[in-house]
């Protein structure tokens, strides 16, 4: 989900922020396809090596159908680094439990100094999709998983300009493109904040980061694959960081997305964030 941006953009700053505090972010993203999302996100360092970090957001998606789905997300995790080698830990949920959801863990290994930033990432999902498969079978609940693994880079090319670089696989346990399963597809995404959109095969994504003074520039193009019907969607986003005041920044992004699932969406979003 692009909801996950907020709690990610918290544990990359946390080596230079959190020791000094805690970092609190809120945020709202919309498209031109009725879809919303909020989010509220924090971090907080229990010791100069140690933070502790929670998000929760929520979702609402129009389908084609006439049907909304509202989708809640939560997770909680911890973050310890040994020098120069650190660890990522965390657990979350996702979804709509009246139709798919999922319980998520996650772990990361990661290597870095004042340049360069190496992870490596496990993530495994166990899904639940309660939907009314045939009239002979109703409400019979589906359950399967998934073992993502994945690799992340955060290279500094100068003191005003960073290159982030991130990749993920996913291998499920099921077919969920054979016909027994395309009941999934009544749910396709119009919108990449929508449910069926955390089925995936795989992501890709690069960015670019340059520091204009206290203000902050990010370019980012990500793709990915979907799991059940194999369509690609195409993404870029621009965001823009910029003080509100001496401990709080607010942040404008704007994406396109080029969907096989949904066609072309545009999103907006803006997230506020908080120092102490």
């Amino acid at each position: 989900m692009h909801w996950f941006r907020a709690s990610a953009l918290l544990l990359l700053a946390s080596p230079t922020l959190a020791a000094e505090g805690y970092i609190v972010g809120v945020g709202l993203e919309v498209d031109n396809v009725d879809a919303s999302a909020g989010s509220l996100s924090g971090e907080i360092g229990l010791t100069k090596k140690t933070w502790l970090s929670a998000a929760a957001a929520k979702s609402a998606v129009d389908l084609p159908r006439g049907v909304q789905i509202e989708t809640i997300y939560g997770d909680i995790g911890v973050d310890h680094w040994f020098d120069p080698f650190g660890i990522r830990l965390s657990v979350a949920y996702w979804g709509d439990d009246d139709i798919l959801d999922s319980n998520d863990a996650r772990g990361s290994l990661y290597w870095r100094n004042d340049k360069v930033t190496l992870a490596g990432e496990f993530e495994y999902r166990d899904f639940s999709f309660n939907v009314f498969r045939d009239d002979l079978r109703p409400g019979q609940d589906f359950r399967f998983h998934a073992n993502g693994t994945g690799l992340s880079a955060r290279i500094e090319l100068t003191d005003s300009i960073d290159l982030s670089l991130s990749g993920i696989d996913y291998d499920y346990n099921v077919n969920l493109s054979i016909d027994a399963n395309r009941r999934i597809l009544e749910f396709l995404s119009v919108s990449r904040l929508s449910l069926i959109n955390s089925l995936i095969d795989y992501r890709t994504r690069i960015g670019l980061g340059i520091d204009v003074g206290e203000r902050r520039w990010n370019l980012d193009f990500a793709t990915w694959k979907g799991e059940v019907a194999g369509s690609k969607t195409n993404s870029t986003t621009l965001r823009f960081l910029t003080p509100l005041s001496d401990n709080s920044d607010i942040e404008f992004g704007l994406g396109i997305d080029d969907s096989d699932d949904y066609g072309s969406a545009t999103i907006f979003s803006v997230f506020i964030y908080f120092y102490g």
